[in-house]
């Protein structure tokens, strides 16, 4: 038996109503969870880029990139290497913040991390920080003392480094 790995699809799509539940759902019929998906809009308004994480089997996840590549509304599907890609995650953390203290040391531990301050009231700071999973993990960790309130992430989204595109 293979071992479970994580893999990064990366999916050029028609930017259309009803592709994301066909993708998502050619997942759940192979029972496999999606880690993280971001979907957006490409350089082309027809067009959209999906990059789904997902763990499996290497042959397993084989089979689900050539059933993404026959699905009607699917233009091209790459599996990209960590090693070899650009990968990013955004992440806004609402952390708890009674006292000027506390939002100084919070502000502090964002600039480390290059994060951005969004938002502060008398009770908590807002902090986007962006970067690669590790990292944002991290910054929750060193955070969380202070009182966690919400978290929004948004999931992977990566390129190939160098010149070469998907669609190519």
């Amino acid at each position: 038996m293979e071992k479970k790995q994580t893999y990064i699809i990366a999916t050029i799509v028609e930017n259309k109503p009803g592709v994301l539940y066909e993708v998502s759902n050619l997942f759940r019929r192979r029972s496999f969870n999606i880690e993280s998906i971001s979907v957006g809009s490409t350089e082309q308004a027809d067009l959209a880029r999906m990059t789904i994480t997902v763990s499996g089997e290497p042959n397993i996840i084989e089979q689900v990139v050539k059933q993404l590549s026959k699905l009607i509304n699917v233009i091209k599907v790459s599996i990209l290497n960590p090693t070899t890609s650009v990968i990013r995650e955004l992440a806004l953390i609402k952390i708890s913040a009674f006292d000027s203290k506390i939002r100084s040391d919070i502000i502090q531990y964002a600039n480390i991390f290059r994060g951005h301050i969004l938002d502060v009231s008398s009770d908590s700071v807002t902090v986007e920080v962006t970067g690669d999973s590790e990292k944002i993990d991290a910054f929750i960790e060193l955070t969380v003392p202070f009182g966690l309130k919400e978290i929004a992430r948004t999931g992977i989204t990566a390129l190939a480094r160098g010149g070469k595109a998907i669609k190519e």
